[in-house]
This record gives structure tokens, C-alpha cells and sequence, in this order.
């Protein structure tokens, strides 16, 4: 790792095989290393980049892209400190290897824990070459710099190319240390850079899981049941094997599966399973989990999420109380590209390449799941066609492990639209009360939270006024049940969110307060909370409620039938403020316009930074005007996009509006954060348009 030094004897080694260039890994070289394995060495002081004799400067992207613009933004971090033009380097996605710590894309971590140890990568091949120069010239260190690619002289004005300096720059030590780039010299981060996989997105060239074609592959399907709680009992596959194309039928681990030349051929193969299935529990649906959630969110946990000072003492007293029940339902993940894989299972090895958020576990499950060591896995992500949390689990490799093994042959497994539907790691469903208690001197005095989700928790300790109420008591009731749950993009605050701010919402309004300086005069209180209690930076949500109160004129007066609201969250370490507008023409109510200020730390690809924050307003505006997953005894009802329904053109906002939050500090999450208060913002604009709440998801807006 950066930090590391290598010995002189292994140094000698590597100048003695490496010739014209230089190859230094993470992990550097062992002793058995031959000649012949580094034939065609490049200057590589660590994992991240290579630069091979002719200047030719490949920057690897570590973490797993799934649409939030990692491998476009993490190599420009490094061309920053290496003092490279962006326009002359080529990106590769790295495959899964220790040597570049974790490979993980979840959380909105990739830019948050990477920009340090990537700047001191990019800025420690700098200095290396540096020194090259310097010793070939004669001279110190202090008298080159380097820019563009080449290290110049200052006295004389020679310079060289970083290819012609790879051979010298291979006699010398890895610094342990080194001086980053002022901030105020960056001439890459900050500015907009497009994609770098634009063009082949945009031309159709290969990039993704779905893509993969290997020798002898054959495409495989797997009969999966038709609903949860059930399982194969029994199959005959005679007129599945009478299908042109199909070339095997395996059942691996409780799972059949059709394998074909193609994928077509696969599917009407497997149509042709005769299959028979086993209840192994009770099948459940969507009203039967709305019931529970209704008896459970008026009953107290045994494990309160948080207890400040006394929530039932305060409404025992009387006076105003305030109590509303927000609704959520599950929802898919729904990514563009369907669930696939490619596995090659030999006798005591596996070559693993397909889409997912978790490499390294991937590897580890699949090893766990083939009795072989994890060191003989090999696995390569290629670019993913979306996320949002599913491929967060292992099942997509797993299985097609289990496949190839039990097939004696490389595979691809694929999954239609409606597997990727009813075989989800869904978002769990929730339903929250909200309980508020308003002093005689127009003050919330109490503030209880009761939640009750399927599969998960569903409530927060560190919602926001949890450090501005003197009485706050949050409850979280889970429903354990066989439908399976998982993370969905901003896990918990994009259902928790809806609740709390909406209730804010009508709170304000219940105490005749505008909700923005409402929501200040709280963070006013929480200034003299103990820090431990707060669970945010007070400045930070500051700065993005002030700033899109100013972007979207805030309280001076709009335009005839246009009517606004306000929510904000934060999540990953970053801070995000959105109004939206409503207009109300004639009782049709339409979302027109959504205001958004975003406090993320410094802004690597400003670009691809407004993408992120603009997509997640989509999808949450998509997910909170339209989209829901329902159960009939187990079974899913929305299999497909015409039931599980996306926001079309004409329901998109004509404009999504983004500033960011000038500051210095370093980079947090941004693929998610701009996503949980999209629902509530709309739903107070919605009551400021018709004076009616909304308080169940999705909306599915008629006429007002």
C-alpha cells in the first residue's frame, strides 16, 4: 500500500526483468516471479496506475460501477495528482484483487473513502517520476515540476515525457510519504467531465453482465416458483429437451435450471418444464401485513430506538396533541439491467464475471457454496446496468456457480424482468404514527415515532428533532415474514424520511409557522444540544435549508396556481434541501419544478455529480408518485413494467435545479442522499395546492 517500501533485493529484481519499464504491485514481487510473466512491463508504483514507455497512462477504477460515475471520478482524482491531461489517459475497471482494499459500491462510500489514498497514489507516481528526472538531469528535485504528462525543468525548460522516465523511475524507492496538491491548484476536480463510457453506452459496444460472450457458453434459466413459500417438488423436463437449442437440464442445490445456445432458447425451454410445487410456508399478502402494522404501531417496543426525557408524561397532561399514520409499500429494485452471471466452474477453480455491488463477498459465498478456496476465484465486473441495493446480495453468482458446476460447462445465467420482479430483495414496506405534542407557548414539547416494517427496521434515533424536542421516544416493531427484504437506495431514511418531514409539515402548519424557518428555529435549538445527542452537523443541514430557500424564492410570492413544499434529510454524511412545485390547473395536479441544494463536500465531477443528485430525484419522484409491490398469498401481483409503473415524460418535472454547497471539506456520499426527501417535499406541495394530505405512497395522483 501507499506508505509501503520495497527491498533492495527485490528492486534489483525488478530492474533486471523489467527493461524499458517498471512493474511494482500493491502486493510486490515474490521470488518465483519469472522473466516471461513481465514481459511487457510498465512503470506501476501501486495498484491504481501504469505507465508504460511510450507515456501511454492507464488509471484503474477500483469500486464497481453501477451507474454513479465512479469510474469516471476516482481516475480523475488520480490524473489530478499525477499532473496528467484527462484527455490523454485510459480507464479500466479493475477487477477484484486485495491489492485495492475494498471493493464495494453501497452506501455512497466509493468518492467518501477513496479520495484520500487515491490522491496519495496519484501524487506519489509524481514525485517518483520527479526524482527520475532530477537524477537524470542532474539536478534537485525543487528544480522540475511536472505538468501534462512530463516533467520539466525549470532552469533550462527540457522536458520528458513520464513513458521516457518509466525504465529510471523503476530504480527507486516508493516514498512513504508525500505532499498533495494545493486545493487551489486543481485543474480536474471540480470541473464537468463527461462519462467516460459515453460513447459506448451511447453506440451500443459492449460493456455490460448481459454482454458477456465467452467460448462454448450456453445461456442459462432457472425455473424459480411462482410465489414465496414455495419450493420445487418435482419436475419433467421431456418436452423442455425437445426444444431446438437446449442442450441440458440440471437441478443444483434445489434449483433446475434450462441451459441453450441462446437465451430465447432457454426461456422456451423452460416454458416447457413441467414443474410441480411444494407450500413450505404459508404464502402472505399485502393486507395481511398492513393489518399487523396497524395493530403494532400502537403498542411500545422492548427496545426503543431512543428514549429523551418522557414522551407518555407529556400527552398524559393534555392539550394539543397532533397524530398522523404514513403508509409505504415495498418496492423492486428494478434495475434496467435484469439479474445475470457468468461462471466457468472447473474441478478445483471458478472464473467469475457479472454484475455486483460485492465482489469480495461474492467470491467468498461462491466459494463457500463450491468447497473451494477463495484463491482460486478468479472475478471481473463489468460495467452494471444499475443497483440501487439489490446486487448487494450473492444469489445472481451464486447461482450461476452452482449451474456451471453442475452443468460441467461455462454459463451465463439470465433472468427476464419478471424473475428479476417476483424474485426481489424487495424495499420493505412500513407504516409509521406520528405523535406530536404542542406546548401552550406554540412549542413541540413531545415527539413519539412508531414504526412497524416488514423484515427490517424502519425507524431512526437520529431523525431531526430528535435533538431540538426535550421529549422524544422513537419504537420499531419488525414483521418477520418468508418475503424476502433488503437495502433499496438510502436504506431506512427513504422511508423513514417520508414520515418524519411530512409531519413536520403539518406541525408548522398546526403552529402557523412557515415550514422553512421552522425547521432553522429547531436547528437554532439544537446549536445547545450536546454534540453526542445531535447525530448531525447543525451547520451543514443549515446550509443547504438557507440555500434552496433562496434558489426557489422561498415565501415571494409565485405565480398563479403554482404552489411549493419543502423537506430535507441527510444520509452518507451529506446534507440535501429540495422544494418542489406543484401546479394546480383545475384540480389536475402536476409536479413542475424541484429546487435542490446539496451539501456534499467538495464536488470531485460536478457533471456527474448534478447526475446523481437529478437521477435520485427521479427515481424518488418515480417510486412516490406511481410504484408499489403488492402480495397475494405470496405471490407478486406487479411482474412487469406495465403494472409496476415508472413516471413517464410528460409526468417528469420540467426542471430539476442543483447547487452545491461551496466548501473545502472532503467528499461524501452523493448517489443516494438527494433521494429520501423528494416524497415529502412534493406531498407539502401538494397540500399547499388542495389543502389535502397525502400520507400514503404512491400518491397516484387523479384530479385534486
Amino acid at each position: 500500500m501507499i506508505g509501503e517500501t520495497v527491498s533492495r533485493r527485490n528492486f534489483l529484481k525488478i530492474t533486471s526483468i523489467a527493461g524499458g519499464g517498471m512493474l511494482i504491485g500493491f502486493n510486490f514481487l515474490s521470488d518465483n516471479l519469472s522473466a516471461a510473466s513481465v514481459a511487457d512491463a510498465v512503470f506501476s508504483p501501486n495498484a491504481y496506475i501504469t505507465i508504460n514507455s511510450s507515456g501511454l497512462v492507464t488509471l484503474m477504477a477500483p469500486n464497481p460501477e453501477i451507474g454513479q460515475g465512479v469510474k469516471t471520478a476516482l481516475p480523475m482524482i488520480l490524473a489530478e495528482e499525477l499532473n496528467v491531461k484527462w484527455d490523454t489517459v485510459e480507464v479500466d475497471m479493475a477487477p477484484l484483487d486485495p491489492k485495492f482494499g475494498s471493493q464495494v459500491a453501497g452506501g455512497s462510500g466509493a468518492i467518501r473513502g477513496r479520495f484520500m489514498p487515491i490522491r496519495k497514489a496519484g501524487a506519489t507516481a509524481r514525485v517518483m517520476l520527479i526524482s527520475a528526472a532530477a537524477q537524470q538531469w542532474g539536478v534537485a528535485e525543487t528544480d522540475c515540476y511536472a505538468e501534462d504528462g512530463f516533467v520539466i525543468n525549470k532552469a533550462s525548460g527540457k522536458k520528458l515525457g513520464y513513458g521516457e522516465l518509466a525504465a529510471k523511475a523503476a530504480t527507486l524507492p516508493v516514498p512513504a510519504d508525500v505532499a498533495l496538491k494545493d486545493p487551489k491548484d486543481f485543474k480536474i476536480i471540480g470541473t464537468r467531465v463527461h462519462n467516460i463510457d459515453n460513447k459506448k453506452i451511447i453506440t451500443g459496444q459492449p460493456l455490460y453482465g448481459m454482454d458477456t460472450r465467452r467460448p462454448g457458453m450456453l445461456y442459462a434459466m432457472v425455473a424459480r416458483p411462482p410465489a414465496f413459500g414455495k419450493a420445487i417438488k418435482s419436475f419433467d423436463d421431456t418436452e423442455t429437451r425437445k426444444v431446438a437449442g437446449v442442450k441440458n437440464v440440471v437441478m443444483a442445490h434445489g434449483v433446475v435450471a434450462v441451459l441453450a445456445t441462446s437465451t430465447w432458447a432457454a426461456k422456451k425451454g423452460r416454458d416447457a418444464l413441467v414443474t410441480v410445487w411444494e407450500d413450505k410456508s404459508p404464502g402472505e399478502s399485502t393486507a395481511d401485513h398492513d393489518a399487523q402494522y396497524t395493530s403494532l404501531i400502537i403498542t411500545k417496543s422492548d427496545r426503543p430506538g431512543r428514549v429523551d426525557g418522557d414522551v407518555d408524561a407529556v400527552f398524559a397532561k393534555g392539550g394539543k396533541v397532533i397524530e398522523a399514520v404514513y403508509e409505504l409499500p415495498n418496492l423492486a429494485h428494478s434495475a434496467m439491467e435484469p439479474l445475470n452471471f457468468f461462471a466457468d466452474v472447473k474441478e478445483n477453480s471458478a472464473e467469475l464475471y457479472g454484475p455486483t455491488q460485492i465482489p469480495a463477498r461474492m467470491r467468498q459465498e461462491v466459494a463457500k457454496a463450491l468447497n473451494i478456496p477463495e484463491a482460486n476465484i478468479t472475478l471481473g465486473m463489468p460495467r452494471q446496468g444499475g443497483g440501487f441495493g439489490r446486487k448487494l446480495q450473492a444469489d445472481n453468482g451464486v447461482e450461476a456457480a452452482l449451474i456451471s458446476q453442475a452443468a460441467k460447462a461455462p454459463v451465463q445465467m439470465m433472468w427476464t424482468r419478471e424473475d428479476d420482479m417476483q424474485g426481489d430483495y424487495y424495499r420493505a414496506g412500513a407504516m409509521y404514527k406520528m405523535k406530536a405534542a404542542i406546548s401552550a407557548d406554540n412549542q413541540i414539547e413531545a415527539w413519539h415515532l412508531n414504526g412497524a416494517s416488514l423484515g427490517g427496521g424502519s425507524a431512526m434515533a437520529d431523525s431531526f428533532p430528535a435533538a431540538s424536542v426535550p421529549n422524544f421516544r422513537v419504537d420499531t416493531h419488525s414483521l418477520h415474514s418468508n418475503i424476502q427484504t433488503g437495502p433499496w437506495r438510502a436504506p431506512t431514511s427513504n422511508i423513514v424520511t417520508f414520515a418524519d418531514e411530512s409531519f413536520m409539515d403539518e406541525l408548522a402548519h398546526e403552529m402557523k409557522k412557515d415550514p422553512i424557518a421552522f425547521r432553522l428555529e429547531l436547528l437554532d435549538k439544537a446549536a445547545n444540544t450536546p454534540v453526542g445527542k445531535v447525530g448531525y452537523d447543525i451547520n451543514k443541514y443549515r446550509s443547504v435549508v438557507e440555500l434552496v430557500a433562496k434558489m426557489s424564492n422561498w415565501g415571494k410570492g409565485l405565480p398563479k396556481n403554482v404552489y411549493q413544499g419543502f423537506a430535507a434529510r441527510f444520509s452518507f454524511s451529506t446534507y440535501a434541501a429540495h422544494v418542489a412545485e406543484v401546479t394546480n390547473t383545475n384540480g389536475v395536479l402536476r409536479v413542475t419544478k424541484i429546487y435542490s441544494a446539496i451539501n456534499c463536500g467538495r464536488v470531485v465531477n460536478l457533471s456527474g455529480a448534478e447526475n446523481q443528485v437529478q437521477g435520485a430525484i427521479l427515481d424518488g419522484l418515480s417510486h412516490a408518485l406511481f410504484s408499489k409491490i403488492t402480495f397475494d398469498k405470496g405471490a407478486v401481483n406487479e411482474k412487469n413494467f406495465n403494472t409496476y409503473k415508472f413516471m413517464r415524460q410528460k409526468d417528469a418535472p420540467i426542471e430539476v435545479l442543483v447547487q452545491f454547497v461551496p466548501t473545502e471539506d472532503a467528499p461524501t456520499g452523493l448517489g443516494e442522499p438527494a433521494l429520501p426527501p423528494i416524497a415529502p417535499a412534493v406531498a407539502n406541495a401538494i397540500f399547499a395546492a388542495t389543502g389535502k394530505r397525502y400520507r400514503k405512497l404512491p400518491f397516484e395522483l387523479g384530479k385534486a
